[in-house]
């Protein structure tokens, strides 16, 4: 008889102890293939479908029923009837492979089936600097031709922040997280650059599929502002989702030691990082933030003390769990962790959270599959799908 775990759950959705262990310890993936679990709203097993990647970063599905996963360190991998094909996809563009960097997301265009159009994002090498970037090509016979750069971010930093996360929303739209590629929130915090318009530190951009600007972005025609911009002060957003009814954009973002957020994006408003806050600086704590709220700047729609390192993030509409509809399902690096977040009837706030899966490994993201099915892409273990159980 399989052995079942209760999942935690909180109805505090502001509290740093919302997030508590569901699972003790940690399990090793053939164990997990077989488990089942419990939680408030649905019993569910974990299988896993994919072995043998390097960092898997995304995911996504092609209409034929292929999955695509991207490995951090460069590659785009097939898994084809449930086997993951030896050879990685020919023609995906050179990465920047250092710290935090390399090949993010993949993302079909809404009209893949007609034109077979891949987006993929990823950290592109330069002389003397990387930056965050967008591409898309053409996908057939497992190989990527015609590749165009769509977008390259104007940032400068460190190895790490950049984001990376693409989505499509309900108009098609691209939108692309930036992250802040680590510059010091220290001294005056209002120069920061994620409060900066010059540069796409710390922002979402909105863009046509072609990469042209859309007329009606907020800082189109605006001195002094790239007009790519559609939200900033941003810290670096690891996840992005468009709510399946209001067709809201969500994304979540890593705070620094304490301050995870979850946000729905709009046009023209900024985030406050670093001005505001729920975190402190790493190490012995120290403050950075002058105050967690000011007028101007946005207050998320819940946030970690202590941190769970968000990434990944996805708004579950499927019919397999049907009491999860119009929830908020989020994974954890340092948490290894899947929380879900469910949310008031107009799908604006959190209400409650629970924590589903604890000890799973580092989630990188989440995705509903085309079978109703929750996939999670996890570092050490590969790409794991919660099914209900019979």
């Amino acid at each position: 008889m399989s052995t079942k775990h209760r999942s935690s759950f909180s109805i505090n959705p502001f509290s740093s102890l919302a997030l508590t262990a569901a699972i003790a310890g940690s399990l090793a993936t053939s164990a997990i293939a077989q488990e089942q679990f419990s939680s408030a709203a649905h019993d569910f097993e974990v299988a896993t479908v994919a072995e043998g990647l390097e960092v898997p970063w995304s995911m996504t599905w092609l209409p034929n029923g292929d999955m695509l996963v991207t490995e951090r360190p460069g590659r785009l991998r097939v898994v084809r009837n449930g086997t993951l094909l030896a050879a990685p996809v020919e023609g995906v563009p050179e990465v920047h492979a250092v710290g935090q960097g390399g090949l993010f997301d993949v993302l079909p265009h809404p009209e893949f089936a007609s034109n077979k159009l891949l987006y993929l994002s990823f950290s592109k090498p330069l002389p003397d600097e990387s930056t965050t970037t967008v591409v898309r090509g053409t996908f057939e016979n497992d190989r990527l031709s015609n590749v165009e750069t769509v977008f390259q971010a104007s940032t400068e930093g460190r190895n790490g922040h950049y984001g990376g996360r693409i989505a499509f929303d309900n108009d098609g739209y691209l939108y692309l997280t930036i992250g802040d590629r680590q510059a010091p929130p220290s001294g005056d915090l209002q120069a920061h650059p994620a409060q900066d318009l010059t540069n796409h530190n710390g922002t979402v951009v909105r863009l046509n599929d072609d990469g042209t600007v859309p007329s009606d972005n907020p800082f189109v025609g605006q001195r002094g502002a790239l007009p790519e911009i559609f939200s900033y002060g941003h810290r670096n957003p690891q996840g992005i989702d468009i709510h399946p009814v209001t067709g809201d954009v969500w994304t979540d973002e890593h705070g620094p030691q304490g301050g995870d957020e979850l946000n729905i994006v709009e046009a023209g408003n900024n985030y406050g990082w670093p001005v505001i806050g729920y975190g402190v600086n790493y190490g012995p704590g120290l403050p950075i933030h002058g105050s967690q709220s000011s007028e101007g700047m946005e207050q998320p729609r819940h946030f970690w003390v202590p941190s769970i390192a968000t990434a990944g993030l996805m708004i579950y509409g499927g019919e397999l769990f049907p009491n999860w509809q119009g929830d908020v399902f989020v994974g954890g690096l340092r948490g290894q962790q899947l929380a879900r977040v469910d949310l008031t009837d107009d799908g604006k706030m959190a209400m409650m959270e629970e924590t589903l899966l604890n000890g799973i490994g580092r989630i990188r993201d989440i995705h509903e599959g085309p079978d109703g099915a929750i996939y999670i892409a996890t570092e050490n273990r590969g790409v794991l799908r919660l099914t209900p159980s019979n």
